[in-house]
C-alpha cells in the first residue's frame, strides 16, 4: 500500500471551504447612508478631496493603530483615547516601518505637495485606513475622522452597551488650511473662568481645527495672572468681575498646565496684557502707578484701607471697578514706575509663554494723549522684542511706529488697518461686526451686545477675510469672545455654537463658500453638539437634524 493516502472531502469539508473561501476573498461592504452622509458633512470641508467610494470601513475591538516612527506616538495615543472613550475598546498603538494588511497606519509621509505642516489625508482600501501627515496634521485628520464616526463616538456608552463595530465610509480626503491663524479669544478679564472652563474651550475650539487660543488676561475689572513682583495685581486687582462677584486668577503653574493642554491639541496660547488703557485693574491694586484716573460711579468697588494699595505711600490707588463702561484708565507715560511695571509684567510672562507672541491690547486708550500713546506703543515694541516675542495689538496700534514685526488685529476701523497695510504689519481679521462672538444673535438673545451689530450664524459665515487685502498679508481669522455678559460655561457655549464652525471654517477652507450649502452640513452636525454636550442656540436659520 502506498504512504501517500488520498484525502476524501465531504459534503461538510467542501462547504466549511467554499464559505471560507467567501469570506476571505469577499469585497467590502456598502457604505450606509448615514455613514456617507457624515462623510459629506465635514466642518471645516476639506480643502483639496473629498471622494467617497461608496465601501465600509469598520472599527472594531481588533482594530490596531500602527505608527511608522515614534514622533506621531503622542497624537496616536491621542486617537486611541478618543476611539476608546467611545467605543469601550481597549485599542493600543504600535510601531512598525511597514504598513500592516489592515487597522489604522499612521505615516509622516506626505501625499501633497504642499502639505505642510497642518495638512493631512485619509486614505481608506479594504480593511486598511492610511492617515499621513506631521504630528499637527495627523491631529487635524483625528478631529475629522470623529465626525466621520457616528455622534456616539464622543461619549461613554451606556454600561452593557457592546457594539461590535463602528462604520466609516470609505475613500479619500486630501486636507490643508487656507490660514495659518485660526483662532478664538477668551475673555477671563470681565468673568473669570477657571481650568476646567478654558480647558473644555480648548477642546472646543481644537475640534473645529483651529490653532490660536488668545487670552485676554487683564482688564479693568479684574487682572487674572499672576506677576510674581506685584502680586497684588491678582490679590487685590483680580478680587472681582463685572456685576461684583468673586473673582479668580490663574497663578503662573496654572496658566502653564492650561499651555500644555493646549500645546497637546496644537494649539497655540497667545497672552494678552491690555496696555495702556483698560488697566484700572492694575491701578487699583498699585497707587503709584495711577495717574489721577477717576473711576466711573457704575460699577464701583469701595477699596479696603486696611490693605493700602501703594508700595510708598506717594499716590492713592483707584478704586476697583465691576461696570462695562470703557475707555476711562490709562497708565501715564512720564510715570517711573511705570516700565517698571510693564517689563516686569513682559518679562515673567514672556518667560512662561512658548509660543511666538504677545499681545499689548492697545485698544479704546480714549483718556491717553496721543503723543503719549504712540510713544507708549513704540515702548512696548521694544520691551516685547526684548523678551524674545512678536507684539500684536489692537489695530489702533498701526499709529505707532510699526512695521513687519508686528501683527495688527482688525477689529473696527478700516483706517487703522490700512495704515497697518501701508507699515507692512500682517493683518488678523477679527471684524467686529461679522467676528465678535459676543454680539447677540437678535433682539431676542437672552445674552449679548448688539453695539456693533446682530450677528446672526448666515451672517457669521457671510464674508471672505481674505478679501479685504489678497497679498498674504492676512494672516488669518479670529473670532473674540467678550464677556461681559458671558458668566458661565453655558453662556460660553450658546454664543460661541454654532457660530465658531463657520469661523472655523472660513479660516481653514480656501475656494468659494456657499451658505445654503453649509448651513445643511451645519445642520447634521445638531446630534453631535449633543453628544458633547454644548448648550448651543439653535438657530431658525439653520436645518437641524437631530
Amino acid at each position: 500500500m502506498s504512504s501517500f493516502q488520498t484525502f476524501r472531502f465531504t459534503p461538510l469539508v467542501v462547504v466549511l471551504l467554499a464559505a471560507c473561501v467567501t469570506a476571505c476573498t469577499k469585497a467590502p461592504k456598502d457604505a450606509s447612508p448615514e455613514a456617507l452622509s457624515r462623510f459629506q458633512n465635514i466642518i471645516p470641508r476639506p480643502s483639496v478631496e473629498a471622494k467617497p467610494d461608496g465601501k465600509a470601513f469598520l472599527i472594531t475591538r481588533a482594530t490596531a493603530i500602527t505608527i511608522a516612527n515614534d514622533s506621531l506616538r503622542p497624537v496616536a495615543q491621542y486617537l486611541a483615547d478618543v476611539l476608546n472613550k467611545g467605543t469601550g475598546y481597549t485599542l493600543s498603538v504600535s510601531t512598525s516601518n511597514e504598513a500592516p494588511a489592515s487597522g489604522i497606519f499612521i505615516t509622516t509621509r506626505l501625499s501633497h505637495p504642499d502639505q505642510g505642516r497642518e495638512g493631512y489625508s485619509i486614505t481608506t482600501a479594504g480593511d486598511l485606513m492610511t492617515i499621513t501627515g506631521k504630528p499637527a496634521g495627523v491631529f487635524y485628520a483625528a478631529q475629522t475622522l470623529r465626525q466621520l464616526l457616528p455622534p456616539a463616538i464622543e461619549k461613554a456608552p451606556a454600561p452593557g452597551s457592546d457594539t461590535t463595530s463602528w462604520e466609516i465610509a470609505s475613500g479619500q480626503i486630501v486636507d490643508l488650511p487656507q490660514f495659518a491663524w485660526r483662532g478664538s479669544m477668551l475673555d477671563v478679564a470681565r468673568h473669570f473662568f477657571g481650568m476646567d472652563d478654558v480647558k473644555r474651550y480648548i477642546d472646543l475650539i481644537s475640534f473645529y481645527k483651529m490653532n490660536i487660543l488668545h487670552l485676554h488676561l487683564s482688564d479693568d475689572q479684574g487682572w487674572r495672572i499672576e506677576i510674581k513682583s506685584w502680586p497684588r495685581l491678582t490679590e487685590h486687582g483680580g478680587s472681582t468681575q463685572v456685576g461684583g462677584g468673586k473673582g479668580g486668577f490663574f497663578t503662573q503653574e496654572q496658566y502653564q498646565e492650561l499651555i500644555a493642554y493646549a500645546a497637546e491639541r496644537f494649539i497655540t496660547v497667545v497672552p494678552e496684557i491690555d496696555m495702556p488703557g483698560h488697566i484700572n485693574s492694575a491701578l487699583a491694586s498699585y497707587g503709584e502707578l495711577n495717574g489721577g484716573i477717576q473711576v466711573p460711579k457704575e460699577g464701583r468697588v469701595e477699596l479696603d484701607l486696611s490693605t493700602p494699595g501703594t508700595l510708598n505711600g506717594k499716590t492713592q490707588p483707584t478704586q476697583l471697578y465691576t461696570g462695562v463702561k470703557v475707555g476711562f484708565s490709562t497708565l501715564r507715560y512720564d510715570k517711573p514706575e511705570t516700565f517698571k511695571f510693564v517689563n516686569d509684567v513682559v518679562r515673567e510672562l514672556a518667560a512662561i509663554t512658548p509660543g511666538p507672541y504677545f499681545h499689548v491690547g492697545g485698544d479704546e486708550a480714549h483718556v491717553t494723549q496721543k503723543d503719549e500713546y504712540i510713544k507708549f506703543v513704540n515702548r512696548f515694541t521694544e520691551i516685547v522684542k526684548a523678551n524674545g516675542k512678536k507684539m500684536i495689538g489692537w489695530e489702533e496700534i498701526a499709529q505707532a511706529d510699526i512695521d513687519s514685526n508686528v501683527v495688527v488685529q482688525y477689529w473696527n476701523s478700516e483706517k487703522y488697518a490700512l495704515q497697518a497695510l501701508e507699515k507692512k504689519a500682517q493683518i488678523i481679521m477679527s471684524p467686529a461686526k461679522k467676528a465678535y462672538l459676543d454680539m447677540q444673535y437678535d433682539s431676542t438673545s437672552r445674552i449679548g451686545l448688539h453695539w456693533a451689530a446682530y450677528i446672526e450664524v448666515d451672517s457669521a459665515y457671510r464674508w471672505d477675510p481674505a478679501a479685504f487685502v489678497d497679498d498674504g498679508t492676512v494672516l488669518g481669522v479670529e473670532a473674540p469672545l467678550w464677556t461681559e455678559t458671558v458668566a458661565t460655561m453655558n453662556d460660553i457655549e450658546y454664543l460661541v455654537f454654532p457660530r465658531l464652525p463657520g469661523y472655523a471654517e472660513l479660516g481653514w477652507t480656501s475656494g468659494t463658500k456657499s451658505w445654503d450649502e453649509y448651513k445643511v452640513r451645519l445642520g447634521k452636525h445638531a446630534a453631535r453638539f449633543d453628544a458633547l454636550e454644548i448648550d448651543y442656540y439653535q438657530s431658525p436659520k439653520v436645518p437641524w437634524v437631530k
